[in-house]
């Protein structure tokens, strides 16, 4: 059965869902796309013509070969660096994923490229837009062999965190100066990561709750070494919180105001997916 979301449990229990890009704007980015190749064979089209001045044969060959290298290589460099996007993927907010969620491999990168010839078949990508139409997600062929599906990006908008993280004393703060320390060692994506896990942990179960709070409040432990007198008694999931209240607001603000913005603190909606 068609299905129009692509769902992935992690090993702690969380349940991502995703919707899938559908063959329209999937055709409308694939159109920008062309647009762009276009561009870059116009040019190099150009630079060939430098052949012309000793054979015509040659600078249409030339020509020829430099449009095949550009339309292949096109969607495999943006999508190697872009971490599955092109410039029209981004500008519809697609991206390609693995069908399990995970990061792309360079070969399902290349296979997918590679079977857009034939997925362009007999023009306007009929036969890849008869393959996603058929397909349970939505995949062309060049997805189905690589093992790839295409999803929507959603937009992020930061958390309200006096909603999240207001309303309780924090102990922590009582240690200014290893609460800097904390707040220089967390990166933004580990911070992030921690931010997800208190806005989704309704979603989880509560053997996955428990233990993703404990790896989290333990790695978060292993950073800075805060006085007994501080954590005694905290379970590890306040003990996460007292550390995103930490990370996203600088300094002693009220904590029914937002964090200055310079003051260090990290972006609420840094990297958040």
């Amino acid at each position: 059965m068609r299905t129009d979301v692509l769902s992935i449990r992690t090993p702690e229990g969380i349940v991502f869902h995703l919707s899938l890009a559908g063959p329209v704007t999937r055709f409308l980015a694939w159109q920008v796309d062309l647009a762009c190749i276009g561009a870059i064979s116009a040019a190099a089209g150009t630079l060939a013509q430098v052949f012309g001045l000793l054979s015509l044969d040659l600078a249409r060959a030339v020509g020829l070969l430099s449009y095949f290298i550009v339309s292949i290589g096109y969607g495999i460099t943006t999508e190697w660096l872009w971490r599955g996007q092109t410039i029209g993927k981004r500008l519809l907010r697609l991206r390609v994923l693995d069908e399990r969620g995970l990061r792309l491999a360079f070969s399902q990168i290349v296979a997918r490229n590679l079977l857009r010839f034939i997925d362009l078949l007999p023009a306007f990508y009929l036969v890849g837009g008869a393959a996603m139409m058929l397909s349970r997600r939505a995949q062309r062929l060049g997805d189905l062999a690589a093992n790839t599906v295409v999803v929507r990006i959603p937009r992020v908008e930061a958390p309200d965190l006096n909603q999240i993280l207001a309303g309780k004393y924090n102990s922590l703060r009582e240690h200014p100066v290893m609460a800097a320390r904390l707040r220089q060692r967390v990166s933004p994506d580990e911070a992030a990561l921690a931010l997800q896990s208190v806005l989704r942990r309704a979603a989880l179960d509560p053997p996955a709750r428990l233990s993703l709070f404990r790896d989290l409040a333990g790695h978060f432990r292993s950073m800075v070494e805060f006085p007994a007198e501080a954590t005694d008694g905290l379970a590890d999931e306040q003990y996460v919180r007292d550390v995103l209240d930490i990370v996203f607001r600088s300094g002693r603000e009220d904590p029914g105001r937002p964090a200055a913005s310079g003051t260090g603190g990290v972006d609420p909606g840094a990297r958040l997916m």
